[in-house]
């Protein structure tokens, strides 16, 4: 919700035109947002008496039927436009997707989009309500811990172009986010993990508190869901609670005197200065934790190099990243990804690096005095720390896979085939030339066997 306060004026030779823009928008801790007698969700619909909803398959496949009799019971109009999205496919074709499922439902000028899904699919259809007529609302439910504890907090929405991650978007604040936690007790762990970096990157750079409590809980935080599964004592959950709504506030309060990025040195791009090129270019792209806990570990040794993190405290986030699966180095983040990488990142942060690292634990500070050789000493002597950890400082789940969307089958979007627009038979699965001359044979039933056993070219986690 904005209100523009502006103002013009004459000049010698023409006009000024000053304007200020409120923003405004609430976030909701809430357990169970579809269950029938929670009827805060509901009250944002009742004007309109019907709901377009942008879901997540996968969230869709476990939800969807309790949605459906939730908004029945209120006596909602509900219409699902189900959508996969992953790295491959955080795209304009997915987003355009998106925009022809909002013109069939006639959007109504001010009528909210509900967006239900994790950080990919809220980044994807934000952005498409960003364009749409300009500025259409929408509200948002996150369901992974990267949706709720990172992609809730920003107002920015955006998609892929090409292997530059996040090239194209906007800045779109929704009306409303509801954060139901609950939603982790049916997320596989390894999504869990990979959310579990950006509570690093925040606590790491912020908030000692609650690293001290990953720290502490970091094994059981991952398996029991955050408290939200086996965890008999409740020890867990109240650590998890605690965490959840520290690492979300403390997100809130860097982020909102800045929320259209006109500041450049942001604590919470920890992790961000190198990942954003390395985490699309393996041809499984890694998941987003797995790129940024590369690039923070990174970085951590940079710091200890500079001195401005202790040995000790050098090897308890490293040692964290361990404990958690998270990936620490990668075989393609060499010196040269990190020429490239550098040059990139320097053009998206107006000429200067600007690059995170703690000072120390719990605190932030930006180094722009780093020159090639000094990255480059760096990352030998980040590799051979590496050796001492399990995997050479690999991870656990690194790359996407079957529980990560976004797929293409013989070179055939998965989100074209789940809106039938594959061409020459595909959609059936009949043998035909398909896209860019391959043959695509059983694409269905070769789709299903993506989502059981993982991407098809080889990869597995």
């Amino acid at each position: 919700m904005s209100d523009l306060k502006a103002s013009v004026v004459e000049t010698k030779n023409g006009f000024h035109v000053e304007g200020y823009e409120k923003i405004e928008y609430d976030f909701t801790f809430l357990d169970g947002i579809f269950d029938q007698q929670n009827a805060q969700l509901a009250n944002c619909y009742e004007r309109w008496g019907r709901c377009l909803a942008i879901m997540d398959k996968n969230i869709y496949n476990i939800y969807g039927d309790q949605m459906q009799k939730y908004f029945d019971h209120h006596g909602l109009e509900l219409k699902i436009h189900q959508t996969m999205i992953g790295e491959k496919a955080k795209s304009i074709d997915t987003f355009l997707s998106i925009v022809d499922s909002m013109t069939d439902f006639g959007i109504i000028r001010k009528e909210p989009v509900l967006v239900v899904g994790g950080g990919l699919v809220t980044d994807v259809a934000g952005f498409a309500c960003a364009a749409y007529r300009r500025n259409t609302n929408f509200i948002r439910i996150p369901t992974t811990v990267i949706g709720l504890i990172d992609a809730s907090v920003s107002i920015k929405v955006a998609v892929n172009y090409g292997n530059y991650k996040n090239r194209l978007g906007a800045y779109h604040a929704p009306m409303h986010t509801f954060l139901d936690f609950g939603f982790l007790k049916t997320l596989p762990e390894a999504q869990v993990r990979n959310g579990f970096a950006e509570l690093i990157k925040i606590s790491s750079c912020a908030h000692l508190r609650t690293f001290d409590l990953l720290d502490q809980f970091c094994e059981q935080l991952i398996q029991t869901r955050f408290g939200r599964m086996g965890d008999e004592s409740g020890e867990v959950r109240k650590a998890a609670d605690e965490i959840n709504r520290s690492g979300i506030y403390e997100m809130l309060k860097l982020e909102t005197p800045n929320l259209h990025e006109i500041g450049l040195d942001r604590v919470i791009a920890y992790g961000h200065t190198w990942s954003p090129l390395h985490e699309l270019s393996p041809d499984v792209p890694l998941r987003h934790g797995h790129a940024i806990s590369i690039d923070m570990a990174y970085s951590a040794t940079l710091a200890n190099i500079r001195g401005l993190m202790s040995d000790d405290e050098h090897r308890r986030l490293l040692n964290l990243f361990s404990r958690a699966g998270l990936s620490m180095d990668h075989e393609l983040f060499t010196e040269d990804m990190l020429d490239k990488a550098t040059k990139a990142i320097l053009k998206t942060r107006d000429g200067k690096l600007r690059a995170a690292v703690p000072n120390p634990l719990g605190s932030c500070t930006f180094l722009n005095d780093v020159s090639a050789s000094d990255m480059n000493e760096a990352l030998r002597r980040h590799k051979e720390i590496m050796k001492e950890y399990p995997r050479d400082g690999a991870g656990l789940d690194a790359f996407v896979d079957a529980s990560d969307t976004g797929y293409t089958l013989n070179d055939i979007p998965v989100e074209e085939l789940m809106n039938g627009k594959a061409t020459n038979g595909a959609v059936n699965g009949q043998k035909t030339n398909g896209i860019n001359g391959k043959t695509s044979n059983g694409v269905v039933n070769g789709l299903k066997e993506v989502m059981a056993n993982g991407y098809p070219n080889g990869y597995r986690n």
